[in-house]
């Protein structure tokens, strides 16, 4: 190896560790800027870990009912007790985050994608959005849970069904928020320009529009699933959600509720993971806010 080489390799070496420092200096730095997006995306990962390994870390069959351990309290065998039917309240606890994980984040997409449709579709075209806005508004008239009990009296009880009866609900909010935004959007220099070199307007929309609409929804759906999660527990809570046999927190509080005196503990392990996950994805939202907001960056 030749003397250049070895120098130009010696120089380069401070430069490269700079590099890395740099930016690992940065990242601690972006991480104490947005100390809640880091709390609610770590409390979120938790959750959805437990979640996600429930056929490896439960202890018992969630739905196995055994009367003779009915109401036991907590013990090595059963960390969290047993409910009234003798079933293991751990193992339904992590079992049951998985309801609430699968329904929030498919009524966040579902809502989300068919409001960006909606919405643009009012913003853009004239004649479509007296109609559009209409439903809407009619739609946010009626309470979002009693839209949600209404639509699951006609449908038969089922996970499926109680994703659409939350999500419809949502939907206007999404449709509001598009709608802004395109109204504003329109009005652009890039996008008149655009107008005016003959551009298709679905053309416009994809490359001009909804880019420029990303960090709103983004925000928005991470609201939008935190409402799910309670909607879902709610709709469990007053039996009109997924079935019985189902393990699902609103199901373990509804079976809890008469017993609360002398077992509280079956009520209170599924509302603490309840209250955990929405303030989580709450966190995680006003995080996202925060970090992805231009203004709020240049002022810190």
């Amino acid at each position: 190896m030749s003397e250049s080489s070895i120098s130009t390799n010696a120089s380069a070496a401070p430069i490269v560790l700079h590099e890395a420092l740099t930016a690992g200096g940065r990242r601690w730095r972006w991480m104490r800027k947005h100390p809640t997006l880091i709390v609610g995306l770590a409390l979120l990962l938790i959750v959805a870990g437990l979640a996600v390994a429930a056929p490896w870390i439960a202890t018992h069959n969630p739905i196995s009912i055994n009367p003779l351990q009915r109401l036991k309290p907590p013990s090595a065998d059963h960390y969290f007790g047993t409910d009234a039917l003798g079933r293991d309240v751990f193992s339904r606890v992590v079992w049951g985050g998985r309801v609430s994980l699968v329904v929030a984040i498919v009524v966040a997409l579902v809502a989300s994608l068919l409001g960006v449709v909606l919405g643009m579709l009012a913003g853009f075209v004239r004649w479509a959005d007296a109609i559009i806005m209409r439903i809407m508004d009619g739609m946010m008239a009626i309470p979002d849970i009693l839209l949600a009990i209404a639509l699951m009296a006609v449908i038969r009880a089922s996970l499926t069904t109680v994703i659409i009866a939350i999500a419809i609900p949502q939907v206007p909010r999404v449709v509001r928020l598009v709608r802004s935004l395109a109204l504003t959007l329109r009005e652009q220099l890039y996008v008149e320009a655009a107008h005016a070199v003959g551009t298709r307007l679905p053309v416009i929309l994809r490359r001009h529009v909804l880019p420029n609409m990303v960090t709103p929804l983004v925000v928005q759906a991470t609201f939008i699933a935190a409402t799910a999660v309670l909607t879902e527990a709610v709709l469990s809570f007053l039996g009109v959600g997924v079935p019985a046999q189902v393990p699902s927190w609103g199901n373990m509080m509804a079976d809890a509720r008469n017993y609360v005196a002398v077992a509280f503990y079956t009520i209170l392990y599924p509302g603490i993971l309840l209250a955990v996950t929405v303030l989580a994805i709450n966190l995680m939202g006003d995080g996202l806010r925060d970090a992805l907001d231009p203004r709020l960056t240049n002022q810190r």
